[in-house]
């Protein structure tokens, strides 16, 4: 400033001074009242109706929502529906903007927040906020997630117990997909349908050691098909240890334990003898019993056979239902290591049993090679998920595009009694 005269910065000073006052003019004209963006917006409420029953607050899930406006000239510029979680419903507003319809299903027995914005035909902007609930689900579909949260080996499959039978492609492609499995770490898997009412999920390969697995359900509320809703699911959370796979060859007469690719012992053993032969396969450890009494009337063997027996058994680890487990049979340590004499367990010596008692739990895998039995089933009689081709069990899935693998028989009670058992 001190180059330039006085005069001359008083000139340059009105010459700003005229270039704002237009400026000025204008910005007092956008925001004066003339203008209707300006003002607040107004209270709708008497110009919005809804499609609820008898003028209340409470909306059929199975009919979309509807919100419209009257008036001559007043039209809706937009409406945001969500549930309390903050999920949005998705919507379409009518050619002339009088209406908007819900386009997405509503869940049964929720809460929705609906704001409603419009404009009049001067160009006033209104809005409107309401709460409305939907009627509960006449007929909900629970589901029972197994097995209960806790500890468990490499192998365990989660399953998921479907209150009524779903057969439907449509509806089984919402159960899947509101069936979350996380993992801590991530993995490749899915879901199984065994039948119309019962699921099992598995990863590609087996779970990682020392894996978090979290399993929960956003089913509730969700409309299925029809009137059916989605009920209640229990979460659960599994967490895995070592990975203990024991080995059984029934030609060998052994079986070697492995944990985390470390061998921990191989054990002489005798598996079922011929007519009773051991299934092949990988097994899950479905639990552990440190004493169980096996008798041959529940396989059909009369007490008066040569067959007959009625054994109090030590340190059994149950690998199917119809009663196959690996246990201590003193009776046989002669045949252990060299032949196959007992009627499709795997038996070993007693202190023997009560180690390998001892290493397993519950998802830890036993494999049976070599044997001349049949293969394990993969559904029906234990866990035999694993004997299932990946690709094979990812076509059992909704999401890829199958309905599912179709009726199969419901596999026996873990309560079921002891039956594949050693000859005495």
């Amino acid at each position: 400033m001190s180059h330039i005269s006085r005069g001359h910065w008083v000139i340059c000073r009105l010459s700003y001074l005229a270039l704002l006052a237009p400026l000025a003019v204008e910005l007092t004209a956008c925001g004066g009242s003339g203008n209707p963006l300006a003002a607040a917006p107004y209270n709708a409420a008497g110009q919005i109706t809804y499609s609820t029953e008898d003028g209340s607050r409470q909306v059929d899930p199975n009919k979309p929502l509807e919100v419209t406006i009257k008036g001559d000239g007043n039209k809706i510029t937009d409406v945001t529906a969500t549930d309390a979680a903050g999920r949005f419903v998705r919507g379409e507003l009518g050619a002339d903007s009088t209406k908007w319809r819900s386009t997405a299903p509503l869940a049964a027995g929720a809460h929705y927040t609906v704001r409603v914005s419009t404009e009049n035909a001067s160009g006033a902007q209104g809005r409107q906020t309401i709460g409305f609930d939907t009627r509960p689900a006449g007929a909900a579909l629970k589901v029972r997630i197994g097995p209960d949260s806790g500890d468990y080996g490499v192998g365990q499959p989660i399953t998921a117990e479907l209150s009524q039978p779903v057969k439907d492609p449509a509806a089984r492609v919402v159960i899947e997909s509101a069936l979350h499995v996380s993992t801590v770490p991530a993995v490749t898997g899915a879901w199984h349908w065994v039948d119309d009412r019962t699921l099992h999920y598995r990863p590609r390969e087996y779970w990682p050691t020392d894996a978090r697995i979290n399993v929960t359900s956003t089913l509730l509320g969700a409309r299925i098909q029809g009137k059916l809703y989605g009920g209640e699911a229990n979460p659960v959370t599994l967490h895995t240890g070592d990975r203990v796979i024991a080995v059984t060859d029934a030609a060998a007469h052994q079986l070697t334990v492995r944990r985390n690719n470390q061998v921990l012992r191989t054990i002489p053993v005798t598996t079922g003898k011929p007519g009773f032969s051991t299934r092949n396969g990988i097994k899950v450890v479905l639990g552990k019993e440190s004493f169980v009494r096996m008798k041959s009337s529940t396989i059909g063997i009369s007490s008066g056979s040569s067959d007959s027996y009625d054994l109090p058994v030590y340190w059994a680890t149950r690998v199917t239902w119809s009663g196959e487990y690996v246990h201590a049979a003193p009776w046989s340590v002669g045949s252990q290591g060299a032949d196959n004499v007992s009627h499709g367990c795997t038996g070993m010596s007693t202190d023997n049993a009560h180690w390998f008692f001892n290493q397993v739990r519950t998802g830890d895998i036993v494999q049976v090679v070599n044997s001349q039995g049949a293969m394990m089933e993969p559904f029906g009689n234990g866990f035999g998920d694993w004997n299932m081709s990946w690709d094979e069990w990812a076509k059992g899935s909704a999401l890829g595009g199958r309905g599912g693998s179709g009726n199969r028989p419901a596999a026996p009670h873990p309560s079921s009694p002891a039956r594949l058992t050693p000859q005495v």
